[in-house]
């Protein structure tokens, strides 16, 4: 049950029924999660603003769906492992690339370094080694693809965060945080 009550989009008014419509227009449909923070415009502008930043950005789609992935686990946040599981079939990935991103691992080894980094920043709450820095730079990372993977984490436990706080009802096909052997 939610415990912080997502907004009723019929019932919106002003900035949060802008956004809104905004949300089903592109969507095809408003999820929980954009409900739940149209309780605060601010929020909800401040995110969609972040992710469509983020979109024009060096990191792929398909990509940017393993980090979610990958925080969402590392959060045990269900909403957002719901939902990027469902948006990460959107953008190309498979149940392998699902299953392995959760875990944040890749068969790319680019890739699996940069889930790894993140995951680990969830971890350690921002803080990196020297030596994890050297890693990802070794990995083939850029300057600026390192800002944008921590901006990628950034957002993404923005909406776990939001999520966990608020009970938001999952209105995606449910994924459970239990990981496969």
């Amino acid at each position: 049950m939610a415990r912080i009550q997502p907004v009723n989009p019929a019932e919106a008014q002003g900035k949060a029924k802008q956004l809104l419509d905004g949300v089903q227009a592109k969507l095809g449909m408003t999820p929980n999660m954009a409900r739940t923070m149209a309780n605060s415009p601010a929020v909800l502008d401040g995110y969609l603003s972040f992710s469509a930043a983020l979109g024009s950005g060096a990191l792929k789609g398909a990509f940017r769906e393993q980090i979610a992935l990958a925080v969402a686990q590392a959060n045990s946040c269900e909403y957002c492992l719901s939902a990027h599981t469902a948006i990460g079939r959107m953008a190309g990935l498979d149940e392998q690339s699902i299953a392995a991103s959760r875990k944040a691992n890749s068969p790319d080894p680019k890739r699996a370094a940069g889930l790894e980094f993140t995951r680990n920043l969830v971890l350690e709450r921002g803080s990196v080694s020297d030596d994890a820095l050297a890693r990802i730079r070794a990995a083939g990372y850029s300057e600026g693809e390192i800002v944008e993977l921590v901006a990628n984490v950034a957002l993404n436990i923005l909406t776990n965060y939001v999520n966990r706080v608020a009970g938001t009802e999952i209105d995606f096909p449910r994924v459970s945080l239990e990981l496969a052997a």
